[in-house]
């Protein structure tokens, strides 16, 4: 395969470092599975952080205090500066493996150079995600600049679930392997994803979970009416769902390429029935804090399946 000579190495000095990168590129697989489970874990860590109350544990940014980077030991010290000093911490750990991230792919000289290039967004989403996480801290928490948050790193999560999936791909033009009908609903689905996941941020950003106790404003919305747009939003996804099976079902076995569609299907079959079932328990039982937790981190799993959905339908 040619690769662009604008990529190449140009002298003994690039040659050396792709050289000497050539170890660490075995692991480009591993790396890039590690910035997946990465972005997932800093949404937990984000809502561990608003649900136990820490979103100003840390006064202000880039330091936690004034003065100091690390929180600071008294007597009144509660757990709160720790918790949100651990969130950061795991963004700093996220910028590292962007960095392994964008070291293999843009060395790996088989690959073409809009793959290549690829690998510079996990490390432009990490430094977006610390700018937007300090102006959340300076504006006391504004929900609008809260939902940005979560949006982005929503974002980060598909893109991270394509890189596993592209890297694992050839580099020829795509060949759709489902009838049209069924790429028609993958895209559905994944636009729905899009609604649901900003309606369940709408939500959020209206209900009682502030990230601080002392931080009464919300979003000026009605809670209970956004929940059950919320909801609705997720049985038309049940329903695209459904039918998308169908027409999998219906469809020839004669790509082997089917099958790994239709798994991914099932597996985002079970990651939205287990997320409506939780969804529908922490409303009826007053929104408590772990509950809302795990909703948080079944919304990556189901940012990360209907991706998965829509890239099965094609073989590279």
């Amino acid at each position: 395969m040619s690769t662009p000579d604008t990529l190449r190495p140009s002298g003994g000095t690039a040659a050396r470092i792709v050289g000497l990168l050539a170890p660490l590129r075995r692991w480009t697989a591993a790396i890039l599975v590690a910035n997946l489970a990465g972005q997932i874990g800093i949404i937990v860590t984000g809502g561990a952080v608003r649900l136990t109350e820490s979103g100003l544990g840390c006064s202000t940014w880039p330091e936690c205090e004034p003065g100091h980077f690390t929180p600071q030991f008294h007597e009144a010290t509660t757990l709160h500066p720790y918790i949100e000093f651990g969130n950061r911490t795991l963004t700093g750990l996220l910028g590292i493996i962007a960095l392994a991230v964008f070291l293999v792919m843009i060395t790996d000289l088989t690959r073409p150079r809009a793959y290549r290039l690829l690998g510079l967004v996990p490390g432009l989403g990490v430094v977006a995600q610390a700018v937007i996480g300090g102006i959340v801290v300076l504006l006391d928490l504004h929900p609008g600049w809260v939902s940005l948050h979560f949006g982005v790193s929503a974002t980060l999560v598909a893109f991270s679930l394509y890189l596993v999936h592209r890297h694992g791909e050839g580099d020829a033009a795509p060949r759709v392997v489902v009838p049209r009908t069924a790429r028609l609903l993958a895209w559905a689905l994944a636009a729905l994803t899009a609604v649901v996941v900003v309606l369940g941020v709408l939500t959020t950003g209206a209900g009682p979970h502030s990230g601080d106790a002392e931080v009464g404003y919300r979003l000026a919305l009605d809670p209970d009416l956004l929940s059950k747009w919320h909801a609705a939003a997720v049985w038309a996804f049940l329903l695209a769902l459904a039918a998308y099976v169908v027409v999998l079902y219906r469809a020839s076995d004669d790509d082997a390429a089917v099958p790994r569609a239709r798994s991914a299907a099932w597996l985002l079959a079970a990651i939205t029935l287990a997320q409506g079932g939780i969804g529908y328990v922490q409303y009826f039982t007053g929104l408590p804090a772990l509950l809302v937790g795990l909703h948080m981190l079944g919304a990556a799993l189901l940012i990360a399946g209907s991706t998965r959905v829509v890239l099965t339908t094609r073989v590279r």
